[in-house]
């Protein structure tokens, strides 16, 4: 435990906070020595300011942290920010103008030319722009971002294919769960035996996040990937887990052998150093007529690998196939810590 980076979560009473806490517990470089909230949760311990709502319990040693007030005063080095954009728009900038790292979940500032929105198999060397931030060249402060949850699994069933075939267009229906709304989210008698389609901004992050992950660092700016894109963003009465149908059509003819054996081989940096958060297989096909589903497959690669399956041909495009992501572990808390971990590896965290 000495030997440990000490880090903070903002944010920490929220689902995607508690899934930090969770994450964190066992990290072998990370420890908890730092928790944030609203005013509301200030001063008291975090089991009685947090509605725990994980299926494991609450670390002893975060439950009885007491919550801090969200100012940069007396918080680690690094932060893990899990809030709403528009408090993150305030937040953020300031503890990354007081010199802290922070590895945010928000969407407040994903899209910032010189902020990287980064999944660590895809674009890792789009956190050389963490060298272009003002903070960065003031004091050593930053920001660095990891994507929407719905975009996480989608972009790493499309970066294979991408880089091996090239992509010209893509259609994707998503089906995502409750948790990514939230506690206490989308009421009951809204979602159950219904389906909701339409969630706030959701589309657009989408297909915009999408071209800027698979796109081309160049001369420090990134040049978005060039396909065309068009999304559909459903809420469904499943607990965790997005599942998303994507028909795309591709640059360059592959079989259906070639476009398996392109996600089973799909391997990248965080394999390659063995980060402690990586999954073995960041993409996994399953065969299976009626797979991937949620209850089943979720938590595939401790909820850190996107599951592929029903690929078969397209009437519109070329191919169409099925993906699922756990949305508030690799899309989410998840995506965070193994950005941070990358980043500690490459040396940006001091």
């Amino acid at each position: 435990m000495p030997n440990k980076i000490p880090v903070g979560i903002l944010g920490a009473t929220g689902m995607v906070g508690q899934r930090f806490i969770q994450l964190l517990e066992d990290h072998p470089w990370f420890e908890v020595a730092w928790l944030a909230a609203s005013e509301r949760s200030s001063g008291l311990p975090y089991a009685e300011a947090a509605r725990w709502k994980l299926n494991t319990p609450i670390p002893e040693r975060a439950a009885k942290m007491r919550v801090n007030d969200a100012a940069p005063d007396g918080a680690p080095k690094i932060i893990f920010a899990a809030l709403d954009a528009g408090i993150a728009k305030e937040l953020e900038p300031k503890f990354a103008d007081a010199g802290h790292y922070v590895i945010t979940n928000s969407s407040a500032f994903r899209m910032h030319e010189d902020v990287p929105l980064v999944i660590p198999e895809v674009n890792g060397d789009h956190f050389k722009l963490i060298n272009q931030q003002a903070a960065r060249r003031r004091n050593g402060g930053f920001i660095a971002t990891n994507p929407n949850c719905s975009a996480i699994g989608l972009v790493m069933a499309l970066a294979p294919l991408h880089r091996r075939f090239g992509a010209e267009a893509v259609f994707v229906t998503t089906m995502q769960a409750v948790s990514g709304a939230g506690y206490p989210g989308v009421a009951s008698l809204d979602i159950l035996g219904n389906v909701i389609p339409f969630i706030p901004k959701e589309e657009e992050k989408l297909e915009a996040e999408t071209r800027k992950l698979l796109g081309e660092l160049r001369n420090g700016v990134v040049k978005d990937a060039d396909f065309k894109i068009s999304a559909q963003c459903n809420r469904v009465a499943v607990e965790d887990g997005h599942t998303e149908s994507v028909s795309i059509k591709l640059r360059n003819p592959a079989s259906a052998d070639e476009i398996q054996q392109a996600w089973s081989s799909f391997r990248a940096r965080p394999q390659e150093i063995s980060l402690p958060t990586a999954p073995e297989h960041p993409v996994i096909y399953n065969a299976g007529i009626d797979r991937p589903q949620p209850r089943l497959d979720v938590n595939r690669g401790r909820g850190m690998s996107a599951v592929v399956g029903r690929l078969r041909p397209c009437g519109l495009l070329d191919w169409k196939f099925t993906v699922l992501s756990h949305n508030t572990i690799r899309g989410a808390a998840g995506a965070a810590l193994l950005n941070a971990e990358l980043l500690k590896h490459e040396g940006y965290l001091g």
